[in-house]
Formats: structure tokens, C-alpha cells, sequence
């Protein structure tokens, strides 16, 4: 799970304009009233011979007690009333920006069918609609469509509606599904008969949304979770008409720093149950055609050990970094699989990660990331190899839906900084790749009059750091073009150049667009990972400053026009950022931000501390605990001036929890020294992932570019 989130949210989508330096004029009036006071409430924090004294630490209370506590909520609706009135005069432009990046979104539209076992799968999507309709024919395109679930429909009446897991047992005639109507990330799975169009009682709450059949056609296994910590704890195994309720245990998680999951191979021989933490992972196996039967492990987990397993007919493969930083590949035989028994494939190389695999009868296609950039090695049956290479400077590919074992067409996405997101087929026994289809503009999109390069700025510590960029044709260096500089910088999730319509919106009124791949994530290597974690986390951070720091020396911008963009994890890079380097930024907007960092990862009953130990340490330990409340961005809130922020939250969310950034908004108030605007939305409805409509979440981003125009003083 981690905090993470998509990056279409936080990246944005399309837009369109005439000349941006035409419609320029002076920043916005801000409307003169007063924000809301957060009252005071002083809670004593005492560990390690460390006193803190917490003042808004009973904004907790609506996660502790529900609906039964109204005081924080009145509160956050209290800050939204704020926001709407200081954001007032831009309501017209956000309508606007909200109409032109929803024309560039064409509404009826039509996935790449994928095939599986007999049938074509797609979803489409129709005129005005929010969701989707999840279909299949069978045989050919050209059979007869059948609606497996029309989600449109499903999701009336419902503020948010999340449908997702779609599984179909071996014999094509059941569905199985997740519905979450909250976004807390709990799933209710549901099974529906596609032969009489019937939904089975077989509902089951509180899960991960997905399940794993059996070869019976009436046996699945699936996740489920703690209802209170959202920990995925157990594995339990269900036969349909059986009660829920009585679902044997198959696994239970006993080191609760770890995430588990459950699925089947692609070959259909195999259920697989993993259990992996950030630095140390398990998998557990059982013949898919014999569900009653115990799993058996593996490779039994060994400290700092990951691996993956990639099933083919006469073997496994193991893409694992025992002893190897960057990963390699192994094989072992069907019956023999701890890891003595593992043989080198491909070995470690210091230059190149090994990040993942997709196994087929006569292929295995391996994608590797070199200098930051992903490639694709073909692995042949007869022992050839070759490379699917990429031609821009800065792009994102990534291997797609290939669900059919015995296939010899692989299917990737491959997008830019100024390439909408393209599927291709690519034919692995000829080397030629066919387009598939390229995400529409519409209204006309022409790439060539948009310029993508990467740049590399330089660290405190002389490290290189990947920049990359994207600006309308024409551009002058001088320093006086805005400019947004994004990054996420955790996890080891790395954060390439992708196309977003709604940022046209962006680019066609002047602003510079930038990514910056600090460390922490995983862009240059598994070592530029770690060098962003744990102890070392503060590398995030000044990376980022660098970054910012160097893109100013080359004239893309100035302080004055210079914004950040993060969220989730990368919301505690904003936070942090402001505090170390506040004049360096005119505007810094933080989605859903991990702030609160060392009072979370103290209570053990919020969502997702336990796991993630490994990633930003126990503070139980003092010296975790010293260097943790040395970044965190609460406890760092100065008497000082900050820069213009916008942060957002929603109330149901589940990986960052809405009192992070209440508490963080509610301190900066009572300390900051400066006028610059800070403003707090937060959804009541939504949770992490914000709107689950198609149309919705552009309302977000409209208030987004709404707030930086307005600093830019351009309103139209």
C-alpha cells in the first residue's frame, strides 16, 4: 500500500491557451478575511528523556472515536470555508480550467481488448459518464459484446465508488470483484454468476479486493485485513456457497512489519501467497489444482534478502539481490527451490537494475533501468537474447496486461514528457512492434510544439541528479517563466516522464514543468534508494533543494516564479522543504502530506506504521527517534516565513490520515511570521486517491493551477 499516489492525480492531465505572457498582470488580491483558529490543547509526548508538548495533537479524535467526535471536523469545514472564500475570485477560472481540461479527455472511448483463455477483455467508457463498463466477447472482436459490470451503474447514488479485482475463475463463468464506497482501501468482494447474471451471496468484507481461483472453479483465496490497523494479516481460502465466516485461515502474518498478498501464475499452475517487507520478502506455493492442500514455502526469508518468482514449464525463475545490490537473475529446478539450489542467470551489474519480469512459454522479457531510463531485455527459449530499446531523452515504458502464457506478443505502454501514453504489440519471434493505440487528444495535440530534455543537477555531495523537463516551444531562459518542480523521492518508487493532459493547462500559459529524481527513489539504482531512507533520508530533501537551487542558475526561473509540487510521501518532502529552504519557493502545494512523521510511527494502530519501519525507522529507538524528529516537518514548524501553500487532505484517508495535515496547517498558523496564503481543502467524502469518477479529480486539479495562476496573476 504505502503512501503513495497515482501519479495522474498528482501530476495532472490536458489543457489548451493562446499566449501565456499576453494574459499575465500582477498576483492576485487576496480577499481579506480571517482563517480559523485551531484551539489549543496541550499533550505531553515523553520518550527517550524527550519532552514534546503536542498543541494539536486532539485533532487525532475522529480517527479515535468516529462520528462521535465533531470538534475536529468542525474544524476542517471551518478551513474549507477559508479556502473557498480566499479562492473566491479564481471560482469562474477553476470552472474554466475544469471544462477545457475535461474537453481534451475524449469521453467515449475504448481500451485495448486483452485476450485470455477464449475471450477478449476491455472496458469502454460512453459520453458523460463517470466509470466504465467492463466487457468480453468471446473468440473474436467481432463476436457479440458481453457486459461482465457496468460500473456507471453500479455507482449510482454513491459519492465514491472504487470497483477493481476483476478475476475470472478458469472456467470463464464466474466474476469475482472488490467494491470500496468509502476510499479506506477495504474491499468487499463480491462473485457474479455470468451466465445468469446473478450475484452470488458470497460477499466478503474487509479485504484486499482481489483473489486467487483454484483449477476447481470454486475455490479462491484472498487477502484480509485488520479492520483498524488496514494491515493485511491473513490469507484465508473461500469455496463458493460455504459462509464466510467460517473461511479457514491458510496464512497469518505474524511479523506485522510486512505486507502479504495472494495470487496465481501465469502458467495456472501455481497460487502463490507473498509476504514482503522493505527489505526481506517470502513466498509460499500450492498446485493450483489442489487447493487443500498446505502451502509450502519457497525460499525461506533470510535477512536482506528479496526475491521474486517467475514460473515457467521446467523451471523458476528468481529475479532476487542476494548478494547482488542491483538484482539478478536465477533459476532453480520445479523440486528443488531454497536458494542453494538457485544458478545464476544474469549476474548483478553495478550500472543496470534488474527491476521485473513477464514470463512466457518460449520468453521471458526482463525490464532493466540504465542511467535512470528502462529497457527491456528479451530472454529466447533457444539461449539468444536482445534489447528492446527507446528513443526520446527523458520517457516512461512499462510491460502491460499479458495474461496469455503460450502468447509471442508482448504488449508495453510507452510514454514522455510530450508522447501521449501509447500501447504497442511487439512481436518477440520477429523484433517488430505494431501501435496499438495513443491516448486522443482531443481538440488536436501536436507534440512538436512542446521541448522535453533532461538536465542533471548537482547535489551537496557533488551526487548528479536526474531533472527532467518539459515547456512550450520558445521559451526564453531569462529567469522569468514560473516553474513547477515535482518529486517523490520514496519507497524506492521511481517517478518517470509520463504525459498528463491537464498539465498542457500548465505549459500553453508559460510554467516549466520539472521531475526531479532525488534519492529515495529508485531511478538511478538500488543504492539511490538507500541513500534516501532511513538515516540517510535527509539526502531526499536537499536533493530536491539542489534541484530547485540549479534550474534557478540556468535561468528556467527565479525565486519569485520557482513552485513544489508533492504528495503523500512526497508531501513530507514538501513539508520539509519549506522548513530548510522556505525563500526558496513562491508556491508550494503538498496532496495529502506525511507530516506528522514521528507521533505516527509511534502509534502502532494507525494504518501502515508497522510496515514501514524499514523505510523511515522505529522511533522506540532513540537514535531513529533523534534523527526522525530532526526532519519531521511538525515537529520543525518555525517562528519564520513560509512561502504560499496549498495542502490538501481527505477525511477517509486511509494511507495518510487526515490529522497529519490538519495539525501540520493549525501549527504553521500560530508560527509562521510572514502574509503569504496558506489554505487547507479537505475532501469529506474521498480518501487517498481523492475522486474515483474519471471527470472528478480534474475539480482537484483545477484548484491546484487555480492557486498558481493566481500567484502568477494569470487569470485566464
Amino acid at each position: 500500500m504505502k503512501r503513495i499516489l497515482p501519479s495522474l492525480i498528482l501530476l495532472g492531465a490536458i489543457s489548451a491557451c493562446n499566449n501565456p505572457q499576453k494574459d499575465k498582470m500582477e498576483p492576485i488580491k487576496w480577499p481579506d478575511a480571517k482563517p480559523p483558529v485551531a484551539e489549543i490543547i496541550p499533550h505531553k509526548r515523553i520518550i527517550h528523556g524527550d519532552t514534546v508538548v503536542d498543541n494539536y495533537y486532539w485533532m487525532i479524535d475522529y480517527f479515535k472515536k468516529g462520528p462521535d467526535s465533531t470538534k475536529v471536523v468542525d474544524y476542517l469545514k471551518a478551513e474549507n470555508k477559508y479556502l473557498d472564500k480566499m479562492m473566491s475570485g479564481t471560482d469562474k477560472f477553476q470552472a474554466d480550467l475544469f471544462k477545457e481540461m475535461k474537453g481534451r479527455i475524449k469521453e467515449k472511448d475504448e481500451s485495448v481488448p486483452v485476450f485470455r483463455n477464449g475471450f477478449f477483455y476491455y472496458t469502454r467508457t460512453e459520453d458523460g459518464k463517470q466509470y466504465f463498463k467492463y466487457c468480453r466477447k468471446k473468440g473474436s472482436l467481432t463476436a457479440p459484446e458481453e457486459v461482465l459490470l457496468d460500473v456507471d451503474e453500479m455507482a449510482k447514488g454513491h459519492a465514491y465508488y472504487s470497483a477493481t479485482g476483476f478475476s475470472i475463475s478458469p472456467d470463464n463463468k464466474l466474476l469475482a470483484f472488490g467494491v470500496d464506497k468509502v476510499s479506506r482501501r477495504q474491499y468487499t468482494i463480491n462473485i457474479k454468476n455470468l451466465e445468469t447474471g446473478e450475484i452470488y451471496k458470497d460477499a466478503i468484507t474487509n479485504t484486499q479486493g482481489a483473489v486467487a481461483w483454484a483449477n476447481d472453479n470454486k475455490t479462491f483465496f484472498y487477502t484480509s485485513k485488520n479492520p483498524i490497523t488496514l494491515l493485511s494479516e491473513k490469507i484465508k481460502k473461500h469455496i463458493l456457497g460455504t459462509d464466510a465466516k467460517a473461511d479457514v485461515v491458510v496464512y497469518n502474518e505474524k511479523d506485522n512489519t510486512n505486507y502479504i498478498g495472494v495470487g496465481k501464475s501465469k502458467n495456472d499452475k501455481y497460487i502463490f501467497i507473498s509476504s514482503a517487507g522493505t527489505l526481506t520478502n517470502e513466498f509460499r506455493m500450492i498446485d493450483a489444482d489442489k487447493p487443500e492442500s498446505p502451502f509450502k514455502v519457497f525460499s525461506a526469508r533470510s535477512k536482506d534478502v528479496l526475491y521474486d518468482v517467475l514460473p515457467v514449464d521446467d523451471k523458476f525463475y528468481i529475479k532476487t539481490n542476494w548478494n547482488a545490490k542491483n538484482f539478478r537473475l536465477m533459476e532453480c529446478p520445479l523440486d528443488k527451490t531454497e536458494k542453494e539450489n538457485w544458478k545464476e542467470v544474469i549476474p548483478n551489474r553495478k550500472d543496470v537494475l534488474l527491476e521485473s519480469g513477464e514470463e512466457y512459454k518460449d520468453f521471458l522479457v526482463l525490464t532493466e533501468r540504465k542511467n535512470g531510463l528502462t529497457e527491456m531485455h528479451v530472454l529466447k527459449k533457444d539461449g539468444t537474447d536482445y534489447y528492446i530499446k527507446f528513443d526520446e531523452p527523458v520517457y516512461a515504458a512499462g510491460i502491460g496486461a499479458n495474461p496469455e502464457y503460450s502468447s509471442k506478443t508482448l504488449r508495453y505502454s510507452y510514454t514522455s514528457l510530450t508522447t501521449p501514453i501509447s500501447t504497442y504489440d511487439y512481436d518477440l519471434d520477429k523484433k517488430d512492434k505494431k501501435l496499438m493505440k495513443q491516448q486522443e487528444v482531443v481538440g488536436g495535440y501536436d507534440p512538436k510544439d512542446y521541448v522535453s530534455e533532461r538536465v542533471f543537477a548537482t547535489a551537496k555531495d557533488g551526487t548528479k541528479i536526474p531533472v527532467a523537463l518539459v515547456y512550450k516551444k520558445g521559451l526564453e531562459k531569462n529567469g522569468k517563466a514560473p516553474l513547477l518542480l515535482y518529486a517523490y523521492g520514496s519507497y524506492g518508487s521511481s517517478t518517470d516522464a509520463t504525459f498528463s493532459s491537464p498539465r498542457l493547462s500548465l505549459l500553453n500559459r508559460g510554467f516549466v514543468f520539472a521531475i526531479a529524481n532525488i534519492r529515495g527513489g529508485e531511478e538511478m539504482g538500488r543504492q539511490w534508494y538507500e541513500d534516501g531512507k532511513l538515516m540517510k533520508k535527509k539526502n531526499t530533501f536537499t536533493d530536491f533543494i539542489a534541484a530547485g537551487e540549479y534550474l534557478i542558475e540556468q535561468k528556467f526561473t527565479s525565486k519569485n516564479h520557482l513552485y513544489a509540487h508533492g504528495g503523500s510521501a512526497g508531501g513530507l518532502l514538501m513539508g520539509a522543504v519549506v522548513n530548510m529552504a522556505p525563500d526558496l519557493w513562491n508556491g508550494v502545494i503538498a496532496d495529502v502530506p506525511f507530516v506528522d512523521v514521528v507521533n505516527t510511527m509511534l502509534d502502532e494502530s494507525i494504518p501502515l506504521t508497522t510496515n514501514e519501519f524499514d523505510e523511515w525507522g522505529n522511533p522506540k529507538q532513540k537514535g531513529a527517534y533523534d534523527y526522525m524528529k530532526s526532519y519531521s516537518p511538525y515537529e520543525n514548524v518555525e517562528k519564520k516565513a513560509y512561502p504560499n501553500m496549498l495542502v490538501t487532505t481527505g477525511l477517509h484517508d486511509s494511507q495518510v490520515q487526515y490529522f497529519e495535515p490538519a495539525k501540520w496547517v493549525a501549527k504553521l498558523r500560530a508560527m509562521k511570521t510572514d502574509k503569504n496564503v496558506l489554505l487547507l481543502k479537505t475532501n469529506m467524502e474521498f480518501g487517498h486517491g481523492g475522486a474515483s469518477g474519471r471527470f472528478d479529480y480534474l475539480k482537484d486539479v483545477s484548484l491546484r493551477w487555480a492557486f498558481l495562476f493566481a500567484l502568477e496573476g494569470i487569470n485566464k
